[in-house]
């Protein structure tokens, strides 16, 4: 998660503010990644919840920066090893030869993964902003932690009505 790559964590404020700036740098390399998810889809439902997702995480990255000026910091970037790791895994599937079908499938899963981190992050720091009774900037946490459950369910709703069945029916009829 990279949550813990600061020397002292001496207060739950530390804690917090680590969690915000892995937040920030991990919402900054989506932005940078899902252009090329977006590119690598053939299929077209997929294509544009890709699309759909990167102006919902420019707006994550805006909502992040509210949190830091509600806290009166100044916006800072952390390095997120989780989110480096997750969009190295998918970079090889956008690379990846075959079955276009199949790759978007790929493609879900990997975003899912992207998904389920950014919700596990987005919890834990909205828990920790409650803690601290910043309701201010735990409702902002919590906004996007809501449309990431959105995006992932999206997902879900994409591969289960429109690809992995045509993906596996594919695959089974050349073995």
């Amino acid at each position: 998660m990279g949550m813990f790559t600061v020397s002292d964590f001496n207060s739950f404020d530390d804690l917090l503010m680590d969690q915000l700036r892995n937040l920030y740098d991990a919402e900054h390399r989506l932005t940078d990644a899902l252009p090329k998810m977006a590119a690598a889809a053939v299929t077209r439902g997929l294509k544009e919840a890709f699309l759909s997702h990167l102006e919902q995480t420019k707006n994550h990255v805006r909502r992040l920066e509210s949190a830091f000026a509600a806290l009166g910091k100044n916006p800072e970037r952390g390095t997120c090893q989780a989110m480096k790791g997750l969009i190295s895994d998918g970079s090889h599937v956008i690379e990846a030869k075959g079955d276009s079908q199949v790759r978007d499938a790929a493609l879900i899963a990997a975003a899912q993964c992207v998904e389920h981190y950014e919700m596990a992050a987005y919890g834990s720091a909205r828990a920790f902003a409650k803690q601290l009774n910043l309701a201010d900037v735990a409702a902002l946490l919590q906004q996007t932690l809501d449309e990431e459950r959105a995006a992932d369910q999206k997902l879900t709703g994409l591969a289960e009505t429109e690809i992995n069945y045509p993906a596996a029916k594919r695959s089974v009829a050349r073995v």
